[in-house]
């Protein structure tokens, strides 16, 4: 998977295109009696040190094949090698994509497929995603505008998120954070805000296709995630 390495713009911007990573890094997910385990070492087999990310040593996203479920997670230490989080995953296919900034190391987020409760076969046929034609969305009573430069493989491309009705709250030190995922679940890309006054965001695509996009915004101390499905050219 070429490794677009947008993870890593938390100075609001600074990009990383078509960088291709050595991966230093062994990452391993695994669900069993509703926890969720990363186990983390290097190639070495020696533990890692990690450094914060938006008040995070770990974002942990979590979707379910068919992008119909998603989870922004932050696991707790338990050792040097284990973070854990307790969740109830109730579907049968899952993939996690680890952020994480381990100091003096090169590594490159990659889809980590791994089981959830269920014991029901997967559907041989995978859903299809459907673009949206309307960009304004309501969840929970909050209404979200959504705004966008024309997606091109190799350019940048301006988010721009209107909150109708609300005013956004600091989450994870930024206002807003914004998850993309193409329907094969392989490309990930997760970028912050330009400044600290505005929602409005800068994506990068190295591939055409399908994806699904997360906007994550904080009210009354409780994060929305509002879903749009967009096609790159």
């Amino acid at each position: 998977m070429e490794q677009q390495h947008e993870h890593q713009q938390h100075d609001h911007g600074n990009h990383h295109h078509n960088m291709v990573i050595e991966n230093e890094i062994n990452t391993t997910v695994s669900y069993k009696d509703n926890v969720l385990r990363v186990h983390l070492e290097d190639n070495e087999g020696v533990a890692l040190k990690l450094g914060v990310t938006h008040e995070e040593l770990i974002h942990l996203i979590v979707v379910s094949k068919d992008l119909n479920e998603y989870y922004h997670l932050h696991p707790t230490q338990f050792n040097d090698y284990i973070f854990e989080h307790k969740i109830d995953l109730t579907g049968h296919s899952y993939r996690a994509f680890v952020d994480i900034n381990p100091k003096g190391k090169e590594y490159r987020i990659e889809p980590l497929p791994f089981k959830g409760e269920s014991t029901a076969h997967p559907h041989h046929i995978d859903s299809v995603l459907q673009v949206d034609q309307q960009l304004t969305k309501e969840v929970q009573g909050k209404i979200v505008e959504f705004k966008h430069d024309p997606f091109e493989v190799g350019k940048d491309s301006k988010l721009t998120f209107s909150i109708k009705n609300d005013t956004p709250e600091p989450y994870l030190g930024a206002l807003g954070h914004v998850v993309i995922i193409d329907d094969q679940v392989e490309e990930f890309i997760h970028v912050h805000p330009m400044s600290d006054h505005e929602t409005v965001f800068m994506a990068h695509f190295n591939k055409p296709g399908v994806y699904k996009l997360w906007a994550e915004f904080k009210f009354d101390e409780e994060v929305i995630a509002f879903p749009y499905v967009i096609e790159v050219k």
